[in-house]
């Protein structure tokens, strides 16, 4: 019989964006922006994602690794559960991941937005559990990392002001 193991693990990750906590709330609760930073990158496709962001809603996202990734053609699936949704302020949800069907994680991630003088720290914790030797903490600390960095790339190549629309010529 296979010895079923758990690996329970913690992390904080503290990051500083030069922009206010509602621009880097709103990169976290709108749909299109979030796709942007966290499910679309050079190493897999997106086949499916989904966003129903408020408390007791879910988001899903399913992507496919491209080949000359670390798991070419396998497909990674991430389900989150929203628990709490303090705007610009605070968010929690519940998350599990699962390559080609197999759920390899469970955790509760934590997003604190603060106010600076000089725009917004954000503080990020996971609580993880790790199932049969999977990819483990420091891999997904790592992820984790690379997601925060795409996100300040997202930001900053976003204007600070959405423009205005133009008047109608009348």
């Amino acid at each position: 019989m296979e010895e079923r193991t758990v690996l329970h693990s913690t992390f904080v990750i503290e990051r500083s964006y030069p922009v206010t906590p509602e621009r880097v709330f709103a990169a976290f609760s709108d749909p299109g922006k979030k796709r942007r930073w966290f499910a679309e990158g050079a190493g897999r496709d997106v086949e499916e994602f989904t966003m129903d962001f408020r408390v007791g809603g879910n988001s899903f996202m399913r992507s496919r690794f491209k080949p000359g990734s670390p798991f070419p053609g396998n497909t990674l699936d991430s389900h989150i559960h929203f628990q709490d949704i303090v705007p610009n302020q605070r968010l929690v949800y519940a998350y599990t991941m699962s390559m080609d069907g197999r759920r390899f994680s469970a955790s509760l991630a934590t997003f604190m937005f603060v106010a600076t003088a000089t725009g917004t720290d954000l503080i990020f914790t996971d609580q993880g559990a790790f199932f049969e030797g999977s990819d483990g903490p420091q891999m997904r600390e790592q992820g984790w990392r690379k997601l925060l960095e795409n996100l300040a790339a997202h930001l900053a190549s976003q204007p600070e002001i959405e423009p205005a629309h133009a008047a109608p010529q009348g």
